[in-house]
């Protein structure tokens, strides 16, 4: 694969979650679900630091944070290129195309978020770009979506696999997947 094909992939993918995130953000009210099917959601929160809502301690953890994710970003598209240089495998290539369209996604939403949105609130739909916003740079929140509350136990709460999760978390999860399911193929030495 090309890395205009990688980077082609990867605009794709961070086009499809940031147009996710836009049209939840714009339509849902926070803590909103709409019943897809019984064992599928959408179901709009927002995240403030890593997965599972963890975040670092401290006034300027989200900001660190923020920061660590783009230099970690250089380091994905270095990767990547280097992969395609030395002609690696396909697998690979896709693997971390995928990572890189993750990375980029959930960084759209904490670098500008806070500066394009106006604050979600329980009850009220969030508006872009009125001049009213929620948040500096590099503090915004990321949107998640998906909703897979699978099995449940008799009390109707989710033990199984209880993450709300969004396109870039998926497209991040699927490249590390890619990565361990073929990992004697990609790194044969």
């Amino acid at each position: 694969m090309s890395l205009k094909k990688a980077y082609i992939l990867a605009f794709v993918i961070i086009l499809i979650d940031q147009l996710s995130k836009f049209y939840i953000k714009t339509n849902f009210r926070l803590g909103e679900s709409v019943e897809v099917f019984s064992w599928f959601q959408i179901y709009f929160i927002e995240n403030e630091g890593m997965a599972w809502g963890m975040k670092l301690p401290g006034n300027y953890g989200k900001i660190f944070l923020t920061s660590f994710r783009i230099l970690a970003i250089f380091g994905i598209m270095y990767w990547l290129w280097d992969s395609v240089k030395t002609k690696s495998n396909q697998i690979l290539i896709v693997a971390i195309s995928l990572i890189l369209a993750g990375a980029v996604g959930n960084i759209i939403d904490c670098v500008f978020y806070g500066r394009i949105f106006d604050t979600s609130e329980y009850g009220i739909i969030a508006e872009a770009f009125t001049g009213q916003t929620y948040g500096p740079w590099l503090e915004g929140k990321v949107v998640d979506m998906f909703y897979f509350p699978i099995l449940k136990n008799s009390d109707g709460e989710t033990i199984f696999f209880n993450a709300i999760f969004n396109v870039a978390d998926a497209a991040i999860s699927i490249g590390v997947a890619l990565l361990i399911i073929f990992n004697k193929r990609i790194f044969k030495s």
